[in-house]
């Protein structure tokens, strides 16, 4: 039985990987897997482990985190981090944070518009 996150998570790659024009083969070879296990991976039979994910996100040129939400590694909520350690930084200026905080609401909404 395919789990419903694992097939997510496949689906999602499988749609990147069609998105970018690459074949499975190919993007097997960037990502340094057999072809038979990124096909797995794509079906929601197989679970890769983070540095697998890694190498797949690499060779997609997406965003690893990306993945790791998808697999149920990391938490999405876990975003709000990235802001409150950016506005924690007491050795940024005013100006930095506020740089820092728009270049990565940029980077977020990027995200979620490739995402769809």
């Amino acid at each position: 039985m395919v789990a419903p996150q694992l097939d997510e998570l496949g689906a999602f790659i499988r749609d990147q990987r069609e998105r970018s024009a690459l074949s499975l083969r190919k993007l097997a070879a960037q990502a340094g897997v057999s072809n038979p296990y990124l096909s797995q991976i794509e079906r929601g039979l197989r679970k890769p482990s983070a540095e697998i994910l890694m190498a797949i996100a690499r060779a997609l040129q997406i965003r690893t985190e990306a993945l790791y939400e998808r697999a149920g590694l990391i938490d999405p909520a876990e975003r709000d981090d990235v802001t409150a350690a950016i506005e924690g930084d007491a050795q940024l200026t005013k100006t930095h944070k506020e740089a820092l905080l728009e270049i990565y609401k940029s980077f977020i909404s990027e995200d979620t518009q490739e995402e769809r």
